[in-house]
């Protein structure tokens, strides 16, 4: 699924062209099947872990048991930062997380993890139960997060080298 993004705007401080949104969503659905996520502990610290994630229609889903430090600092803070490498892109999405307890679209995104990892997952008390873990997740239960993108940036890492920035709603960088 497509989201519609505004015009990328160039960041590059040289003549590169901008990639294209169409690329950044193709990164996102198809490149390397790890994210890393960047969450701010209670004390300010970082706390950055690779994660199993989703990109569908505009928003990013990812996983975790809610007493892993992830969960826990996104209770207290809901800003966060995923980053992605595909062939021709990095990409960096600063957004906001929230649980989501929806069965529909719980059931929605477990069939969306299927089908990127071969993940069964299956909906109990609006979290997800699985037969084997995700190494960064924690045990079941599973809650889904889904990150509200504010700004993405694509980083061009081939020929032309070219880099952007969307920005979405009101979230300000």
């Amino acid at each position: 699924m497509t989201a519609e993004a505004p015009e990328g705007k160039v960041i590059s401080g040289y003549d590169a062209p901008a990639p294209s949104w169409e690329l950044v969503e193709k990164g996102l659905v198809h490149g390397n099947s790890t994210y890393w996520l960047s969450t701010v502990r209670p004390d300010g610290r970082p706390h950055v872990m690779p994660l199993f994630g989703v990109w569908d229609g505009g928003s990013m889903y990812f996983t975790s048991n809610p007493a892993k430090r992830k969960a826990k600092n996104l209770a207290e803070n809901p800003h966060c930062v995923i980053t992605a490498t595909s062939d021709d892109l990095d990409i960096v999405i600063e957004g906001t997380a929230a649980k989501v307890t929806d069965e529909a679209e719980l059931r929605r995104v477990a069939e969306l993890y299927h089908d990127k990892y071969g993940w069964p997952l299956t909906v109990v008390d609006g979290a997800y139960e699985a037969p084997f873990g995700a190494p960064t997740a924690g045990p079941p239960p599973y809650e889904l997060y889904e990150v509200t993108v504010g700004t993405v940036f694509g980083l061009g890492t081939s020929e032309p080298f070219g880099s952007a920035r969307w920005r979405f709603g009101t979230e300000e960088s």
